[in-house]
């Protein structure tokens, strides 16, 4: 007779194969039933393929999927790919192959890798954001933007790549340089096209209200979008006709005024410059045109740099003369990019004027030495003319009363959010539906011309004269016009971002080929009841596809202001690095431990060890292929969720991963005989077994801790509750036949592909993908004892337990034969004793 030993991988590909073969987790089209719709952040396929830290998101969302669908759920967990980018278009430069090519290979690597983990997905509603099908609906939807007079060209300052022939976004650039490659990045003003995201500022802050989130990613979104309440006041150049305006929040401290600096961008300073200073303001200028905001911002917390332009403003509430610096820590991407600096009360301006020597002057009260420290404070406020004595807010609101009726100011709030700049000069990316006559006119495509394709092309650098590769497609490049001529299609494409914009909404109805979703498909399925991606993305995918949510909505395309219910942020998975004193990194399977140090194994070469994050350059990366292959996906899943709660920062460890492993080699051998590989004979129908209660509390300490846990997102203790009644029903002779079908439900979500098997060799004829969760008995986890707290003259003497059906008289009869409190009632008499069952005795002695 065969041995029949745990085998994940034969297991495993079984059941793959079965669920693809029977379509088990297409999306039900009833519509009677409620609807999860589970979302994950559809991976960008780069040519590394998926590291153990993907799967990570991906396992908890399938987790609750398929917990969700066990309790008659209409689930739609389905998953796609993020197609086009910079990455790829980098990667068939050096390979001298078309993205397309690369991206097919990708997609098709990446999906193995999905699939070999037994994710519930329903692939028929795959989407591919560099498909035609699929990024003629992003163009759709860039017209309506467009129709709405949300879609804009502009001449901008942007981040411009010589190397890469593109603009980058400033969270692309540190140090002057685009942070993937370090090539060097310079400032141009550029025409492009541009989203007026900021026309929803207000409507984006108001609507994080009622969300479900993580604390931390609503704040980093109100941070980004920035609201501002104060006042836009008027300085006059002094001895010119020239003006500008500086946006402040606290109008209160105008008194306090002693210098403005504008941005070198702003327009005045070319005007207004005196003569003598023309040569040092431009140097500095020109410093600071080839440094993206974010540099700026940075490079002003550790130093303050600027210079004079030689010209004076007027304060409009004083009339002193006030001098008018340049410095760089001042963006004219944000306000008006000039502002009053009132040195006594903000600490940039007063290491500003520290450092410049310029004057300090205190109008709010509060502050020990404003000559030393700002205070930023309360307090009244002195040296002020008509506001002396007010507070703050009343303050505010009398000074900006007062510049209203002398027309130098006006209330105002502001956004530190800023439109969107959606232009990219690179190949590998959505064609914008548009066409350019010669006058500068534009003209929307039709929705009948839609989708504008790519191209092919085999030259993906920008032309000799630096337009994008999109104009080396001569016939592609022409189009008539509304006037019968011809014009020129737009060579620019759309960011990466366009295509993750709206995704969730395709997946809903994917094969529509009249609308990109039809309304009675996201009626029934929006919001996303739950999203888990990595909290790298809190800011910009979330703020893009909240305002393009809401565009729709105010088309009528979609019935929900917000797109996402609840989200959630995993944390990242580190990996240990080995390193030797010259940097040089080593593969783990290199090095060895001796008496807790680490050496490399062929040279003795001492190394050292530290958790960092997978990169290849670490040599660290752990390739999920290779734990399957070892180990198979069901370990990987358990020990993913096992390492310690989903939004934590934790390291991999394949030891841990040995551990789940044991874990499950356990389980089986509780359900299947090693000999012929029979179902246990220790597994027998309910009648025939003995009542057991300790084995009934566990099992029901197990499925309430499952149950709750996926409902919490908390997935590692959970697993720790199933282990231990695995390791109780281990000592068992018998085990009743519906704890042991429970114990599968309940670890099915976890390890599906063992689930799957254990429920087929307990008789099950069906997949156990749509059985019925289990409930827990809440009467089996009543304790029969109780914990009593005893006092004496009020004081705690001790705790005793005792059964919980005890009268008074057998309570206290145990709490005075404790050894600790019968210590503190010797030699005492006992006046009154204070009952409260099941609760306190309380001894008054004297």
């Amino acid at each position: 007779m065969s041995k029949q030993s745990y085998d994940p991988l034969s297991i495993e590909a079984h059941w793959q194969s079965h669920w693809d073969e029977h379509d088990c987790f297409r999306t039900p089209e009833d519509r009677t039933r409620p609807k999860f719709f589970a979302l994950g952040m559809f991976p960008y396929p780069s040519g590394a393929g998926l590291h153990v830290g993907h799967p990570e998101s991906y396992t908890a969302l399938d987790i609750v999927s398929r917990y969700k669908r066990m309790n008659g759920f209409n689930v739609l967990q389905p998953m796609g790919w993020d197609a086009f980018g910079l990455p790829t278009e980098r990667a068939a430069l050096r390979e001298g192959r078309h993205p397309a090519d690369i991206t097919r290979e990708n997609v098709a690597n990446f999906k193995k890798q999905l699939k070999s983990l037994g994710f519930s997905y329903d692939w028929s509603r795959e989407i591919n954001t560099s498909e035609p099908s699929y990024y003629r609906w992003t163009q759709w939807i860039f017209l309506k933007l467009y129709e709405r007079g949300l879609a804009y060209l502009s001449e901008v300052p942007v981040n411009w790549c010589p190397a890469q022939g593109t603009v980058l976004a400033n969270e692309e650039v540190q140090d002057g340089k685009y942070v993937e490659t370090g090539d060097p990045v310079e400032r141009r003003m550029m025409r492009q096209w541009m989203l007026r995201i900021t026309e929803y500022a207000q409507r984006l802050l108001d609507d994080l209200q009622g969300l479900d989130w993580p604390e931390g990613v609503l704040e980093m979104q109100r941070q980004w979008i920035g609201r501002s309440d104060g006042a836009d006041v008027r300085f006059d150049v002094a001895d010119s006709d020239h003006d500008f305006t500086v946006f402040t929040t606290r109008p209160d401290t105008l008194w306090g005024a002693t210098y403005c600096v504008l941005a070198p961008e702003h327009p005045l300073v070319e005007k207004v410059t005196a003569e003598a200073s023309r040569g040092q303001v431009q140097a500095y200028v020109d410093q600071a045109r080839n440094r993206s905001d974010l540099d700026r911002q940075v490079a002003a917390e550790k130093e303050k740099t600027g210079v004079s332009t030689g010209a004076f403003a007027i304060n409009p509430v004083n009339g002193e003369r006030i001098p008018i610096w340049v410095a760089d820590y001042v963006l004219m991407s944000y306000g008006t990019g000039a502002i009053m600096a009132v040195p006594a009360h903000d600490e940039r301006d007063n290491a500003f004027a520290r450092t410049f020597e310029l004057p300090i002057i205190e109008v709010v009260s509060g502050g020990e030495d404003v000559q030393k420290e700002a205070w930023s404070g309360d307090g009244v406020a002195v040296n002020s003319d008509f506001i002396d004595g007010l507070a703050v807010k009343e303050a505010k609101a009398k000074v900006i009363g007062w510049l209203e009726e002398k027309r130098l100011g006006e209330g105002r709030v502001h956004y530190k959010l800023r439109d969107w700049l959606f232009s990219r000069q690179r190949y590998w990316g959505e064609p914008f539906p548009v066409i350019h006559g010669e006058d500068g006119e534009i003209a929307p495509l039709s929705t009948e011309d839609l989708p504008l394709t790519l191209p092919f092309i085999d030259e993906f650098k920008p032309t000799e004269t630096g337009e994008p590769p999109l104009a080396r497609a001569a016939e592609w490049l022409s189009a008539q016009g509304p006037d019968g001529k011809t014009w020129q299609r737009e060579t620019n494409t759309m960011p990466q971002w366009a295509g993750s914009c709206w995704y969730w909404l395709r997946y809903m109805d994917p094969h529509n080929e009249s609308v990109p979703f039809a309304p009675e498909e996201e009626r029934y399925w929006g919001p996303v009841d739950l999203y888990i991606g990595g909290v790298e993305h809190a800011v910009l995918h979330l703020l893009y596809a909240r305002f393009w949510h809401k565009v729709m909505f105010d088309s009528g395309l979609v019935h929900t202001k917000e797109p996402f219910q609840r989200l959630f942020n995993q944390g990242m998975i580190l990996a240990y690095s080995y390193f030797d004193a010259d940097g040089r990194y080593y593969h783990p399977d290199d090095v060895e431990e001796r008496d807790g140090a680490w050496f490399v194994s062929e040279s003795g070469k001492s190394v050292e060890t530290q958790v960092e994050k997978m990169s290849k350059s670490k040599l660290n990366v752990v390739n999920p292929d290779d734990v399957v292959d070892e180990y198979g996906a069901d370990a990987l899943r358990l020990y993913e969720m096992f390492m310690g709660p989903l939004d934590a920062v934790k390291p991999w460890q394949m030891s841990g991963v040995e551990g789940v492993s044991r874990f499950l080699q356990r389980i089986w051998r509780l359900y299947v005989e090693e000999d012929g590989g029979e179902l246990n004979p220790k597994i027998v129908n309910d009648a025939d077994c003995p009542a057991d209660a300790e084995l009934d509390k566990s099992l029901n300490l197990a499925v309430k801790a499952v149950t709750e846990g996926v409902e919490e997102l908390r997935f590692n203790t959970p697993i720790s509750r199933m282990m231990e009644f695995v390791k109780l029903a281990i000592t068992r002779e018998q085990l009743p036949r519906s704890a042991m079908e429970k114990l599968v439900l309940i670890l099915s979500p976890y390890a599906p592909h063992l689930g799957e098997e254990l429920w087929k060799r307990l008789g099950h004829a069906e997949t156990l993908t749509y059985a019925p969760w289990p409930t827990w008995d809440a009467a089996a986890l009543e304790e029969d004892q109780v914990q009593v707290v005893v006092q004496v003259k009020g004081k705690l003497r001790g705790t005793i337990s005792v059964p919980k059906a005890a009268d008074k008289d057998a309570m206290v009869a145990a709490a005075q034969a404790d050894q600790n409190v019968s210590k503190h009632l010797d030699g005492k008499q006992v006046v009154k004793t204070i009952v409260v069952p099941g609760k306190l005795i309380n001894f008054v002695v004297r």
